[in-house]
């Protein structure tokens, strides 16, 4: 069986609703737009799913000019496109353990927010002046033990406001046997938008991507430097932003290690921007 691009998202707000592509111009950064706005409270920290479901309700969609936001119960709102202007104050902001900046889009999308989710809370672009790179303790030693495969593999990867690395593969086949597992314990499946994947690979054995070093796609190779470790947000369906115990139960069963419950690899990516398409071939690199 091929193994190709079985499908594509990016996620303009963090832990906001995703958006499906056939085709996308790929860069070291991510898809287009990926995470490059991210929602943070009165206090300033930034917000997830984890702490506030209902960001799952917000759907995002991209045009030539603007960024719009729909909700349930909500008129639509628009976010000018254009990237903000680098002598426009910085916000302090830290994701995690990385400290960047963002920009303010200002008092109307905040209240949109605000009365959506219920509490204070604004929205950052990513600014001009923000240089946030995916982690070199992961990173480093990957490029060092892969160098006959990418000999030419950049050290840094700057990428916005995702988690901790700009890519995010998942096995077609891994959401299948969880769902196989699910239906043998009478639970219903769950869709892949639970996973939040940025590229999703078709032809690979269950888990398989655990035991890559990485995938060329095109002209571009992928480096898979790092598993990823699993929050509760799968548990929260992505359509209602209702959580339930499932499937996290099941993962924790059969996908727990020393670092946390595992499903999909982080990665970062060589070379210039590149267009990606859904059917594209992927040429798998075993980590030997």
């Amino acid at each position: 069986m091929p193994v190709t691009v079985h499908s594509l998202y990016s996620y303009p707000i963090k832990s906001c609703a995703g958006i499906a592509h056939t085709q996308a111009l790929v860069s070291p950064a991510g898809l287009p737009y990926d995470r490059n706005w991210v929602i943070v409270d009165a206090r300033g920290i930034f917000m997830t799913q984890r702490t506030c479901a209902r960001m799952a309700l917000i759907q995002p969609a991209l045009d030539e000019e603007f960024l719009r936001l729909s909700a349930p119960d909500m008129a639509d709102i628009r976010v000018p496109l254009r990237p903000a202007d680098p002598a426009r104050a910085a916000v302090p902001v830290r994701i995690w353990k990385s400290d960047t900046l963002g920009a303010d889009e200002g008092e109307a999308v905040a209240q949109w927010l605000s009365r959506h989710l219920g509490q204070a809370c604004r929205l950052l672009r990513v600014h001009p002046q923000a240089r946030r790179v995916a982690n070199p303790e992961y990173v480093g030693p990957w490029i060092d033990k892969h160098r006959d495969w990418a000999p030419e593999f950049p050290t840094d990867h700057q990428f916005a406001f995702a988690d901790g690395y700009p890519f995010l593969f998942i096995g077609q086949a891994s959401l299948d046997e969880l769902n196989r597992r699910l239906a043998e314990r009478g639970v219903a499946p769950v869709p892949m938008n639970r996973f939040r994947p940025s590229i999703v690979i078709a032809g690979l054995e269950p888990h398989e991507e655990d035991y890559l070093a990485g995938v060329g796609i095109g002209t571009r190779r992928f480096g898979f430097v790092k598993r990823c470790a699993r929050c509760p947000i799968p548990n929260i369906d992505q359509s209602t932003a209702v959580s339930a115990d499932e499937p996290g139960l099941t993962l924790v069963r059969y996908r727990s290690f020393d670092d946390g419950v595992l499903f999909g690899v982080n990665a970062v990516m060589d070379g210039e921007p590149a267009p990606i398409r859904v059917g594209d071939e992927v040429e798998p690199e075993f980590d030997l």
